[in-house]
Order: C-alpha cells, then structure tokens, then sequence
C-alpha cells in the first residue's frame, strides 16, 4: 500500500519545531501498517521555496525516508477536463497532479489538509481516497482495533480546579497565551468540559454567556451589542474520534439553551490543529468576521449567526434550526443500535458506563443511518424523527435529526464499506453483513446529521392518543412521512425547544 503525502503534510512533519504530536501519530501508523510513504516533485519544488529555512534542510536530509514518485503519471483524460476547467494558478495545476497519481492507481491513498485538493477528488468520484490528518487516524483505528491501546471517554462537564493546568496538552495555549497559568487559575470555580484518553487529557471546552453590555473594543470590526456565547477555550487532539464534533454539538446545545443571538471564537490559525478547528467551524456556518489585538498578538475571530433560519441546500450552515416547509419522517432505530448512534438521547433505563465514547460514530454531528425501506425519496433539509422500538409501552421518540443526503448508487461492498465506516454503528464485518442480507434489496446510506434530542420521550401509548401513530400496528417501518401537526404535538409532548422551527 502507498500513502502520497501532499506538502503541508511534509511541511508539518519536518517542521524544526512538532507543529502537532499527531502529525507523528499518522506516521507512526504508517509504518506500523507497512505503508510506503511516497513523495511527489511537485511537494520537493514546493518545500525547496518554503520560506524557513530549517523547514527546507531538515526535509532534504531526510528525503530517504520517503519514496519519490519519478515519473508523474500523465493525465488521465478526465483529471484533464477538470484541469482545465479549474486551475489558473501553479498550485492550482499541483493540487490537480497530486489527485491524477490517485486516479491513475500509482498510490492507495492521499493524505491532505488541503480541502481544494478534497474537492477534486469528490469531482473525480476518489474522494473515498482521500484522507485528511483527523480521517486517516480514523480509518486506521476502524480498520485495526486489535491495535488500539487506550479507551475514549466520554465528554464531562467539571470545574477547572479539577484539571491540572500543568498538563502537556496545554503547552499550545501557553505559547499562544503568555499568561494561560494565570488566567487558568482565576477559572478555578466556573465549569468546562473534558474528554480523556485512559489518563491523557485530549480535548478541553470553556463557554462563556456575554450579554448586550460587553465591550469588545479589542474587536475590528467592533461586535454590535448582542447576547452571545464565547468560546473561551476549545482544543482538541485530532485522534480519529471526532471529539472537535462532540464538543461542537455542546456548543450548539448551550447556544440554543442560553437563547443567544451568536457564537465566536477567536484564534491563532498558525498550528495546524487550529487550522482543522477553523475548517470544522466553517462546515457550520462560522464566517470570518476580522481581528482581535491584544498584547499576545492578532487573532483571527469567527462568527456564527444563532438568528432562527434554515439552509435547505447545506443545513450545517444554520445546524440545528429545521423548517416548517421541508419534509418530516418517523424512522425506525433498533434499541440496540440506539444510543450506540445517538448518545445524548440516553434513556433513564440505560447506563452511561455502557457507552463509553471510544468510538467516532458516538461523536460526530454528521452520522450515517443504514436502511432497506423501499420509500427512498428523500431529500436534503428533510427531517427524522428516531423512534426506538420496544413495544407499547417502551417505544419512544428520542431524537430530532436533519438529512444531508441520501446515497443510492453504491457500487459495491467495498464502497459501501468505505462510506459507512466512519459513522456508523456498524463493525466492517457487521457492515458487511448488512450488504449481503438480501442481494434483491441492497440496503441505502442516508447521511444526517444529529440536531437535538428530545427532554422527555414520548412512548407509543402516547403517541397513539395524540394522533401520531394511528394503532398498534402502524408503528413505523422505515421512513413514515408525518405531517407537521403532528411533528409539533411530538415536541409538545417531548417539552422541546419549539424555536428550532423556523417559519
């Protein structure tokens, strides 16, 4: 197998300085799964005019750890059209040769933080192949759980005194924040959340609610006055476990529960997990607002609008908010699979120890639900409503989800495979099962993402005598399109934030 690394992968791990310990992490797994790491001449151009350096020497001297590509695949006829069609610049047309070595099958694999490089790929029907920093580590520990040596658990609400400030993981803060120690310490009462691996700390939250008298004089543009929720903090490992979307979940949680008017954030977008953190928060709907200066330097700062308004074409844009105007779905979830899928709708009956979150699937907003109902129809912005079956009594609604997109055309078990793994609940053998079943009736993805849990669940005893379900026996099989009368007696009777509903 043969993994090309894209420039700023190189430029990441050669850096004089580690940018991040999980650039060693990726190569780690490389050589632990025997991949040869190759290198095209357009990254050896690219890093010969880098401006460090220390950046250009250390790579030339460790240029025989890679393998180098010499002789650059042509291009395919399509990579051609699209080159064409899309590249006015040098990097342009280098981006374009990096995808062509994936399309022609010189290399298996292509691991990037270059998104235009992503989009490409998507043109080029490889975009399975492609792989940034956070989903290579995700693949790998999927394919390769004998190889996993430590446990995920899950995110807690705690105080700062509880965390040791000292810890390594805040070392990035420190460089950035001369006086993190200082500031941390006077948080010692207000709360935060965590996440750990076994003892390790790999991801920290802090929120702050600021109401329409704040000063944001350090601001440029200066903020109008507003009630909005600051992210305080807000690192993360990129382990392959989605915890930056687990907490960007909280964030929205906390957003709609403290009804404020915005979000932001301000950052130093120089490491490349700051990076990633800033391509997360644009997928949902974070815009560039200006600067924040202060004595440490020039933060960038990013807005999210809270204003109730639904994207139908992209709903992470305006995530969670749904419309009165789409469509509305009952849908069917085993209690198996239930609260492995959706982890916040926990029944009271459940056990929080039983889904320790050590798997990416738990995490992600955006998760993957797998179906054989013959109704297929779907649309993006439709929304579901999960009902865990159990019978009269136990049967409940628990969840509000938004649907992304619906995948139809799956060419195989492979590609079936590929596109489930990282978010679903299913193990590639039970992904492979799920395949095979019924030949005459290959199951559908629908993609969606995880927009609220209910505060309390309705059970069909309920639901039958508020007119959602009609009997017994028309309990939902698949995807049953309900009104939106009756979505709305659902959040009446689940005590639900109502102002989800956009008009």
């Amino acid at each position: 197998m043969r993994a090309l690394l894209d420039t700023n992968i190189l430029i990441h791990r050669e850096a004089p300085v580690p940018v991040h310990q999980n650039i060693g992490l990726v190569f780690n797994w490389l050589d632990r799964l025997g991949y040869e790491k190759c290198v095209h001449p357009v990254s050896i151009g690219e890093i010969e005019r880098h401006e460090d350096e220390r950046v250009r020497r250390s790579f030339k001297t460790k240029l025989k750890s890679y393998r180098l590509i010499k002789a650059p695949a042509p291009f395919a006829p399509k990579v051609k059209a699209l080159s064409e069609q899309l590249d006015s610049t040098e990097n342009d047309l280098n981006d374009t040769t990096m995808v062509n070595e994936l399309l022609t099958d010189r290399v298996d694999l292509l691991i990037t933080e270059d998104r235009n490089v992503a989009r490409k790929a998507e043109r080029l029907d490889i975009g399975d192949r492609v792989f940034t920093i956070d989903g290579f580590l995700e693949k790998v520990t999927a394919e390769n759980p004998e190889l996993i040596d430590y446990r995920v658990l899950s995110v807690k609400k705690t105080l700062f005194d509880e965390v040791n400030v000292n810890d390594p993981f805040f070392d990035s803060l420190r460089i950035d924040y001369p006086g993190f120690n200082r500031w941390f310490n006077r948080k010692s009462e207000e709360p935060a959340y965590i996440c750990v691996e076994g003892e390790k700390l790999v991801g920290f939250l802090y929120l702050k609610v600021e109401d329409r008298r704040e000063p944001y004089h350090y601001i440029a543009p200066i903020f109008r006055p507003k009630k909005r929720l600051k992210i305080g903090t807000f690192k993360v490992d990129l382990n392959g476990f989605k915890i930056g979307e687990r907490f960007l979940k909280i964030i929205f949680d906390n957003a709609i529960k403290q009804r404020v008017e915005e979000i932001y954030v301000t950052i130093f977008p120089h490491l490349i997990e700051e990076e990633r953190l800033i391509n997360l928060l644009e997928d949902f709907g974070f815009n560039y607002h200006g600067e924040k200066r202060n004595s440490y330097g020039t933060e960038r700062v990013y807005v999210r609008d809270m204003s109730p308004r639904f994207n139908s074409v992209d709903p992470k844009l305006t995530f969670p908010f749904i419309s009165k105007s789409t469509r509305f779905f009952l849908v069917s979830i085993y209690p198996e699979y239930h609260t492995e899928l959706l982890p916040d709708s926990i029944l009271r009956t459940e056990s929080p120890s039983e889904f320790i979150e050590q798997e990416p699937h738990r995490n992600a907003i955006q998760k993957v639900y797998v179906s054989r109902s013959y109704f297929r129809d779907l649309h993006t912005g439709d929304v579901i409503v999960f009902y865990r079956t159990g019978g009269y009594h136990r049967s409940v609604v628990t969840t509000l989800g938004i649907i992304e997109g619906v995948r139809l055309n799956i060419r195989d078990e492979d590609h079936f495979i590929r596109l489930c793994r990282k978010r679903s609940v299913f193990s590639d053998d039970g992904l492979r099962a799920q395949w095979r079943r019924s030949p005459s009736n290959r199951p559908f993805i629908v993609d969606f993402l995880y927009a609220y849990s209910f505060p309390q669940r309705p059970n069909m005893a309920s639901l039958i005598q508020h007119g959602v379900i009609r009997d017994v026996n028309s309990a939902p099989r698949g995807f049953e399109r309900i009104s939106i009368e009756q979505l709305e007696s659902i959040l009446r009777l689940s005590n639900s934030d109502t102002r989800l509903i956009v008009d």
